[in-house]
Order: C-alpha cells, then structure tokens, then sequence
C-alpha cells in the first residue's frame, strides 16, 4: 500500500473534544452541564404537559411554544450522551455512522427550529395586525400542517448530507473540537474534495438560517410599523411586551449560529477559544434558556407551572 493511501485510511471514529486543557476537571465541570439538561428536559416538558392537558393554552401562541419546546427537547437528548460522556467518564470516540446519525438530528431539529420561530414570528404580526381575524387565521388544522412543512423541510434539507460524508475516507487525526458532530467541521476532516458538500452545506444554511431569518427581521419591520400606528401609548408598549420572549428566543438562536457557519465557512484561521465556548452555546443554550425566557414572560403559562409544582 502506497505512502498517500497509507495517510487516507478511512477511519472508525472521531475524537470528540470537551474543553481542552481541563481534563483534570472535566468531572467537576460536568456538574453545570448536568444541571443545563436537567433543565432543559424538565422545563420543555413541563410546558409541553401544562399545555396538553390545559384547554385554556390550546391557542396558537401556546402550540407555536409546545413546537418549539419538541425540538429543544431533541436537541437535548441528541447532545447529551456525547457531552455527558465526554465529562463523566472521558468517552471522546463516536464511530462514523453513529457521528453522522448525531449530526443529521441536530442539524435537522435546528433547521425545524428556525422554521418554528419564523412560524411564531407570524403569528405575533396577525396577533398585532389583525386580532379580529387571528382565530380564523391561525386555524389548528392550518398551524398543523405548517408544523408539518417545517419537519419535513429539515429532513428533506439536511438527509443528502449524512450520505456525502460517507463518500470520504477521513484522516488518521479525527479530532473533533465540539462536544458533539457538526457537518462544517465533520467535513474538513475528509481527505477528499469537500467543494460538493460545502455548497451543498451553504445552499442549505442559505435556505433555511438567512431566509428564516431575514423573513423574521421583515415580520418585526410589519410589527413595529402597526405598533406605530397605535394612537395610545400603553397600548402601543402592550402590543410590543408580547414580542419581547419571541426576540429573546431568536437572538439566542441566530447568534450562535450564524456565529458558527462564518467562522467555519469564512474565518478559517479563527481561535479555538472562539469556536469551542460557541459550539456550547449553540448547542446547550436555546434549549434551556426557552423554557425559562417563555415562563417569566408569561403570566397565564407561569401561573400554570406554579400551580403544577405547589400540587
């Protein structure tokens, strides 16, 4: 076997990484991680049950939120076996297959989460826009089929990219720096011509994160100009206080995101101590700070998990 195929061996694994340097800790800082999925696992089921079983919630803001906690929920579960291995018991190997199974899920449940924000984006501007016609508008078999579009979206999107990457044959170094796979950087470690899957990886980021989000930006610019038309001034602060959960919800998960899609894409030589505490943030970040962002800003939901937990 020659030196070249002898250096493009196709690997059995990838090493994950937690925070390099700590090893020493990483039991200590499981801790905090643990605590994170406990409450994003806890607080997005929490809502998903008060929702369910209170018929006074099972309006379209609410069943927007209970969408929106399924794929936190997801996203939880599909990071966690890989961080919590990598921290409890220094588990870093994830075999290819397994690695890309755990990428196709989180990009998957992440471009399904930018279509639900883009979806209750709208449903803030009918809200304010038109109130009158909000219920006959925003129908359950109508918010049905639009959740449905928005998984199937994803899966259509990002099931081609599994099956590019097992094209390649990968490099004896297989050393992820998240804590879990991502395609951007699963696929810089191939050896092979990667120029199909980075189109086709910024094609799709394209379609779902820019478009989803500048549509969102132009629902806001609709919002806040209805806003301004409102003669009273409380009214005026009413309509823009329901908007606050929803633009809290966007910023932490745009920010994160299109963070990371630049870096891989256009600043290669960008500093791990960058890339690293961002991935976390992708990844951990949204699905705990959803539940609790929604709950304080919602009197009728917070009311209902209060009157859950003190049963």
């Amino acid at each position: 076997m020659s030196a070249a195929n002898d250096t493009k061996l196709n690997s059995a694994v990838f090493l994950l990484t937690g925070i390099p340097g700590q090893e020493d800790v990483h039991l200590w800082i499981s801790v905090p991680f643990c605590l994170m999925y406990v409450i994003s696992i806890v607080g997005n089921s929490v809502i998903l049950f008060i929702v369910k079983t209170d018929p006074s919630l099972h309006e379209p803001m609410y069943i927007f939120l209970s969408m929106l906690a399924v794929t936190d929920l997801g996203l939880s579960i599909s990071s966690m076996p890989t961080t919590l291995g990598i921290f409890l018991f220094n588990s870093r190997e994830i075999s290819l297959n397994a690695c890309f199974a755990q990428l196709f899920f989180i990009h998957v449940l992440k471009g399904t989460e930018s279509s639900v924000l883009l979806l209750m984006a709208f449903d803030r501007y009918i809200a304010i826009h038109d109130p009158l016609r909000y219920a006959s508008i925003l129908t359950l078999p109508r918010i049905a089929k639009m959740g449905l579009v928005c998984v199937l979206r994803g899966v259509a999107l990002i099931l081609p990219i599994p099956f590019l990457l097992q094209r390649f044959q990968y490099c004896r170094a297989n050393v992820l720096s998240h804590c879990c796979c991502l395609n951007q950087e699963v696929m810089k470690m191939a050896c092979s011509d990667i120029r199909v899957n980075s189109i086709y990886g910024l094609s799709v980021a394209i379609f779902t994160v820019w478009v989803d989000s500048l549509l969102i930006f132009l629902s806001y610019v609709m919002i806040l100009k209805t806003v301004l038309s409102i003669a009273s001034h409380a009214e005026c602060l009413r309509a823009l206080s329901i908007c606050v959960s929803h633009l809290c919800a966007v910023l932490l998960f745009y920010t994160p995101m299109i963070g990371l899609s630049v870096m891989y894409r256009f600043w290669e030589g960008s500093s791990p101590l960058l890339q690293i505490p961002l991935g976390y943030i992708y990844v951990l970040v949204p699905p705990v700070m959803n539940p609790i962002v929604y709950s304080m800003k919602s009197k009728h939901l917070r009311a209902r998990i209060i009157r859950v937990f003190i049963k």
